[in-house]
């Protein structure tokens, strides 16, 4: 197995940072004086980048648990690639559909949501709202869905290259002042406009556009919901957490779950369900999932059943008709 000193690949991390602050104080800049479409809001975004730097400091506790868990499945590789031109390209659309696999998860999944919802629960979307990032993760055995491209054969400091690159190209996908592009970008990449529907909480945009770079997947698997005009983003939960209290942004979906679990007269099923069902979900159907949301706004527009991102209105039963769910 190759010593990690050995392997020298480009500091994306230094990158980053530099590239970060350049960009969000260009975005600043355009929108004060006017010359560009975007909020900024002095609370909203300082809470933005100090979730980004508690990220910072709880990611280099990842970071170690990670690696050695990469290095661990590494050793027991089933190809060898090495670190070449293609090797690269390789790992970076593979690590690429993981992140898409994950993404899902993320929003279908409430013990991964409880880590993602602080990145949702901005009300602005500006380059300061791709800081917002949890501090848990590590706490969510996310890591294992590094190791299959380990076992691969990719070597766990490639993986983590490509992972940075990802994550750089995913910070300018958070602004308004881009509008549509070209078709053909818009076709195979995501952008600005295919990011600003996953962050909206529209009826229509809930749980679509998961991806990182490559909004192929989505189109793939029947979650891509295209921007529109007369539907514009509205950004923010479906209930949204109305503080800029750190720690609550960071953990108040977390002290949720547990509430919810240590309910009185519940079953064990169901105590499960409060952890990992839909976000959402709730054993009396006193709330609403996505989907239920989704049928809802269908019931109330029913000449939009049907359309990307909605479910179909069924055949009149009543007056109220029924829903079809995808």
């Amino acid at each position: 197995m190759e010593n990690l000193a050995e392997v020298r690949l480009p500091n994306t991390g230094q990158l980053a940072i530099r590239l970060y602050i350049v960009g969000i104080l260009i975005e600043l800049g355009l929108v004060w004086l006017g010359k560009a479409k975007g909020q900024y809001e002095r609370r909203d975004a300082m809470t933005s980048l100090l979730m980004g730097v508690g990220n910072f400091a709880t990611g280099i506790i990842y970071a170690v648990v990670l690696i050695a868990m990469m290095q661990w499945a590494y050793s027991y590789r089933i190809f060898d690639p090495g670190i070449t031109w293609w090797s690269v390209i390789l790992c970076f659309v593979l690590d690429d559909f993981r992140r898409y696999i994950y993404h899902a998860g993320l929003h279908r999944i409430r013990w991964w949501w409880a880590d993602h919802v602080n990145h949702h629960s901005s009300q602005h979307f500006n380059f300061t709202t791709a800081l917002r990032q949890p501090w848990t993760t590590i706490f969510t055995g996310s890591f294992l869905l590094y190791l299959p491209l380990a076992w691969l054969g990719f070597h766990p400091l490639l993986i983590l290259f490509v992972g940075g690159i990802n994550l750089l190209y995913q910070f300018f996908l958070h602004t308004e002042t881009v509008g549509k592009l070209w078709k053909p970008i818009e076709l195979v990449m995501n952008t600005p406009s295919h990011h600003r529907v996953h962050h909206s909480n529209n009826p229509r945009y809930l749980d679509a556009n998961y991806a990182a770079v490559f909004i192929v997947w989505d189109r793939m698997f029947g979650t891509f919901v295209e921007e529109r005009e007369e539907d514009m983003p509205k950004y923010g939960l479906v209930q949204n957490i109305g503080t800029f209290n750190l720690f609550y942004v960071a953990f108040h979906e977390w002290i949720a779950i547990f509430k919810d679990m240590a309910r009185p007269g519940l079953t064990m099923r169901e105590r499960l369900m409060y952890m990992f069902a839909a976000p959402g979900w709730s054993h009396d159907g006193s709330r609403k999932t996505s989907w239920d949301l989704k049928a809802q706004y269908v019931r109330k527009h029913p000449d939009e059943g049907g359309m990307p991102g909605l479910p179909k209105l069924a055949e009149n039963k009543g007056s109220a008709g029924t829903v079809e769910l995808a």
